[in-house]
């Protein structure tokens, strides 16, 4: 919405009748910038307002008590009605809360464990990786399951502060032709104010002096006074505009946080979740891998000693039966032991026939003495 398009209808009836029926003013290139600290005066405004608050100063009357008291009411009630709107909406906010559910975000996503441990040796390597897969499932599902109500929770907060900051863009867009309102109300006042003290109120005081009348002196007393009392509200709508100026900033920088609450909670949903879940595809994918390799290493170590302990064996067994194949049918050794017994065999059986051979001879002899003997006894016995 350009700002120079909208012109408020100025009323000096506080129940909110309009005074001055202004038509709204053509669009101009230039944007008016925010007034800050400086002077107001009729240059801040657009010709078509100028025009209008001209007009509305003539109807100004401040011997009208009542039109006095409620000069700008209205504006100031918007005002007042505004703040408390936008206050109330930034206390039914607790962005603390999307705080702490991002941080327990994070302590889910950083809580789950990618690289359980695995247990060595080829007899539990199958069944510790079914095992760990079957872990590491299920920390995944739990902490999936914390993290999908998280971001259920996050969704609908970023859905009341996309509310928000649409709600901040029309607030300020209010807030911005309210101050415009009250600016009118004061620029007007003021030219009234100029019009009466470098005008009508000389015309009370000469009149006084002309006069001396007393009641004529009190009618340029009570004039001056009104003038001083109108003045006193112009600077209380000062006041209020002031407030309203505040008001932009603050707004822009609730909707600001608002906005980066927003960026965060759609980061984390649209990129880091995601990135969490991928993460998984990966580390169960890596762990397969990984599992297979090591299974792998595990037979190709068992095949490699198995290969050794046969080359081993027959090794060993080649050499045996080469040794055995050119051993003789009888060993050398064998054949000098029986020859030496053999020999010892037939000294001693000669020996022992010797022995007989010279027994014998003896036994003859002396066979022979008792043949004798006998006969030589038996000659002997005559008779």
């Amino acid at each position: 919405m350009n700002e120079d398009s909208y012109i408020p209808s100025l009323t000096l009836d506080p129940e909110g009748e309009t005074a001055a029926a202004v038509q709204e003013a053509p669009k101009e290139e230039e944007k008016q910038e925010e007034v800050v600290a400086q002077k107001l005066d009729l240059s801040s405004l657009s010709p078509a307002e100028q025009s209008a608050v001209r007009a509305f100063s003539e109807k100004i009357d401040v011997m009208n008590t009542e039109q006095v008291m409620h000069y700008g009411s209205n504006a100031q009630k918007n005002i007042s009605e505004f703040s408390g709107a936008a206050l109330g909406t930034v206390r039914t906010k607790d962005l603390g809360q999307v705080g702490d559910m991002l941080g327990d975000l994070v302590v889910e996503l950083k809580g789950l464990n990618f690289e359980p441990e695995q247990k060595k040796g080829l007899m539990g390597l199958f069944k510790k990786s079914t095992q760990s897969v079957a872990e590491l499932k299920a920390s995944y599902d739990k902490a999936e399951v914390n993290v999908d109500k998280i971001v259920e929770s996050l969704e609908k907060h970023e859905i009341t502060l996309m509310k928000d900051i649409s709600m901040m863009d029309k607030m300020y867009e209010k807030n911005q032709e309210y101050l415009k309102e009250l600016t009118m109300y004061i620029l007007a006042g003021k030219l009234k104010i100029e019009q009466l003290r470098n005008e009508e109120l000389p015309k009370y005081q000469a009149k006084a002096r002309e006069t001396g009348l007393p009641e004529d002196a009190q009618a340029a007393n009570d004039f001056s006074n009104m003038i001083g009392r109108f003045e006193k509200k112009i600077h209380d709508l000062e006041l209020t505009r002031t407030i309203s100026i505040q008001m932009s900033p603050q707004i822009r920088m609730i909707q600001n946080n608002d906005s980066l609450m927003a960026e965060k909670i759609r980061s984390s949903i649209m990129n880091t979740i995601p990135l969490w879940k991928s993460q998984m595809v990966l580390a169960l994918s890596q762990y397969h891998s990984d599992q297979a390799m090591k299974a792998q290493r595990e037979v190709t170590d068992v095949t490699n000693q198995l290969l050794m302990k046969n080359a081993e064996a027959l090794h060993q067994g080649s050499v045996n039966i080469a040794k055995e194949a050119e051993r003789g049918i009888v060993d050398i050794e064998t054949l000098k032991k029986t020859n030496l017994e053999l020999i010892q065999t037939l000294d001693e059986v000669r020996q022992i026939q010797d022995d007989g051979r010279a027994k014998r001879m003896q036994a003859e002899a002396e066979l022979a003495q008792i043949e004798g003997e006998l006969k030589a006894k038996l000659l002997s016995m005559r008779g």
